[in-house]
């Protein structure tokens, strides 16, 4: 726990701007006891809590329906044994009053966001009993009301996934719809639909109908790969949607990506830049003009003010922004990253 923080702190120098965690159950600081799923408390988060406090970070929650040996079946919410739903019901549930805790004691809203991995992997024959039972599981979960001033909650769909491939008990139309009728956050994550699927055109719909999306921001490749965070198209039109839209202040954004290959602070680092450059080009848009034209009809010069705005010093400001915020700017962050792996990482 100790060098995941200081790894942590390492990063967030890396990175110009204000931050936040977000924190899967799992890493709950439990003293090397075994503390099992269904009985976590703040107290085991307690350490989290303060750490942030004392580094001015926010701090988002999760709980880690996964790795477990009541997660082995392809089942946890969803599971027709009424036994092991309630395990997960429990464990959801105590995950919500640690958002709640969070919030209060950082005076800064928790989002406590719940995804399952429910489904199977070849062709089911019932695929209305599990949604059935994992619509009674969410009410159950989300029966206690909390402040929302201390704690949102979210929940997260899935198109397919390793070992889900035929059948995903919590899709994106169950998740839309549960969402729209509770008015729960819908998590939205870039690596969760059809590579052929455009998640900035999502936003606009969803946001008709729920209060508010969290974004998981991602790479997939092929699949739901999580690969790292880097200034392409899909990432920009997201981006792009959130500030087009005048949606900033409905859209919790949070980044959703690993790469076990290299190291992973520089993973941290480059995906979180390259999201922040993504939010920057879309804030720089000249959206003042391009409103007009849109509004008068000029769809050429609206085309043409698309095209001049991709060539706008987006780097000029961007480097600014790191200067004034005392970061790297450009490729010097690798070389505190480079200069940290010696140092730090090779002695462990």
């Amino acid at each position: 726990m100790a060098q995941l923080r200081q790894d942590l702190e390492k990063v967030y120098t890396l990175i110009p701007g204000r931050h936040r965690l977000n924190l899967h159950a799992l890493y709950g600081d439990f003293g090397g006891k075994r503390v099992d799923r269904d009985a976590i408390e703040v107290k085991h988060f307690q350490s989290w809590i303060d750490w942030c406090k004392a580094h001015k970070l926010g701090l988002d929650f999760n709980p880690s329906c996964f790795s477990h040996p009541l997660a082995n079946e392809g089942a946890t919410l969803s599971h027709p044994d009424k036994k092991i739903r309630q395990f997960w019901i429990n464990h959801c549930a105590a995950s919500r009053h640690i958002g709640a805790a969070i919030g209060r004691q950082l005076g800064n809203t928790c989002v406590t966001n719940v995804w399952i991995p429910d489904g199977s992997k070849d062709t089911p024959f019932d695929r209305s009993g599990p949604r059935a039972r994992l619509e009674e599981s969410l009410d159950a979960v989300f029966a206690e009301k909390l402040s929302p001033k201390h704690n949102l909650d979210a929940v997260e769909s899935k198109l397919f996934g390793i070992g889900a491939e035929s059948y995903t008990v919590g899709s994106h139309e169950f998740y839309l719809g549960y969402a729209a009728k509770h008015q729960k956050v819908y998590c939205l994550d870039a690596g969760h639909f059809h590579p052929t699927e455009s998640l900035a055109d999502k936003l606009s719909s969803v946001l008709q109908f729920v209060p508010e999306v969290l974004l998981h921001v991602s790479r997939g490749v092929r699949w739901d790969s999580d690969h790292v965070v880097i200034l392409d198209d899909q990432t920009r039109a997201i981006f792009e949607e959130v500030v087009r839209g005048g949606y900033l202040s409905r859209v919790h954004i949070g980044l959703d990506y690993f790469d076990a290959s290299i190291n992973r602070l520089a993973a941290w680092v480059i995906g979180a830049r390259a999201a922040q450059k993504a939010l920057l080009a879309a804030l720089l848009e000249p959206a003042a003009r391009l409103r007009a034209a849109e509004k008068a009809g000029d769809h050429a010069l609206r085309l043409a003010l698309f095209e001049e705005a991709r060539a706008l010093p987006l780097g000029a400001v961007w480097d600014e922004f790191c200067r004034r915020q005392d970061t790297p700017v450009g490729l010097a962050f690798m070389d505190e990253v480079k200069a940290y792996e010696r140092t730090v990482l090779a002695q462990r």
